[in-house]
């Protein structure tokens, strides 16, 4: 029952920077865990950052190994909006990335596809050498 639209993607350079967003409708993301995945071409969907829900933990967050350092995911509670911010983009960063969430809190860690409930549409993030 809530709907999630990705943008902020684009076409940069490595070592540049992009600022994912998610947008929320319909509910209050207060009460839900949020995660990024991305999907390369052939490749299989994979976890890249997620969050606590905010009403069980406002600093909880969890990293795929390969961002870490690198991404940042936040919320901004007023907007209704979470955000990924990406620094040093690499080339191997290139795919669809999906934003997603999960009506309580996080489980797995990391998180797996088959936790979250809810997906955006995803948006194109490529990164050139």
């Amino acid at each position: 029952q809530v709907q999630l639209v990705e943008s902020g993607g684009g076409l940069v350079q490595a070592g540049a920077s992009l600022r994912l967003s998610c947008a929320a409708s319909g509910r209050t993301l207060s009460y839900y865990a949020m995660g990024w995945f991305r999907q390369a071409p052939e490749k299989e969907r994979e976890f890249v950052a997620a969050s606590e829900a905010f009403t069980w933990s406002s600093s909880r967050t969890i990293y795929a190994d390969s961002v870490k350092g690198r991404f940042t995911i936040s919320r901004d509670n007023a907007k209704n909006t979470v955000y990924l911010q990406m620094n040093s983009l690499k080339p191997e960063d290139t795919a669809v990335y999906y934003c997603a969430a999960r009506y309580g809190r996080l489980w797995n860690d990391p998180p797996t596809v088959n936790d979250f409930s809810s997906w955006g549409q995803g948006t194109q993030v490529t990164v050139s050498s």
